[in-house]
């Protein structure tokens, strides 16, 4: 186990070194070490159809919010993830948005394996979440999509 951001992470044997980014998949799915999260999936978010891309960030912040906002009944889950390729800004997170990429967001088309899990996390405030759930409904009923179902 190590310790990083107040988090228990759990790592496989032959995971990055400590020297290598870190990224993090926030989701309700139950995934193990080993296991690859690709495309062609109903996506977590959005319009829930076949994911064109999958997510994943560099802040533990960011992963925290993935899960609690995370379609599903599943417990939320936060895992360490590596890519297997390119990966580029998520535009919904980015300069057609917000300036930069405060919560060092990405996605990709190629897969992404799954080397740990944090298993010790706090999440928002239930509060705060749901204010977060609301205000993504009413951009819904307004017609204001992810740029990532387009």
């Amino acid at each position: 186990m190590e310790q990083k951001d107040n988090a228990t992470i759990k790592i496989s044997s032959n995971s990055a070194t400590p020297f290598a980014q870190t990224y993090f998949h926030g989701t309700k799915a139950d995934l193990k070490v080993g296991d690859l999260i690709q495309v062609g999936y109903n996506s977590n978010y959005g319009q829930q159809k076949n994911a064109k891309y999958i997510f994943l960030t560099a802040t533990l912040d960011a992963a925290i919010w993935r899960a609690e906002l995370a379609f599903g009944d599943g417990r939320e889950r936060i895992y360490l993830v590596e890519p297997t390729g390119e990966m580029e800004n998520d535009p919904d997170l980015t300069d057609k948005k917000f300036p930069g990429n405060p919560t060092q967001s990405f996605r990709s088309t190629k897969p992404f394996r799954v080397v740990g899990e944090v298993t010790i996390w706090q999440g928002h405030p239930a509060e705060q979440v749901k204010t977060m759930k609301e205000h993504l409904e009413k951009l819904k009923e307004q017609g204001v999509n992810s740029l990532n179902d387009v």
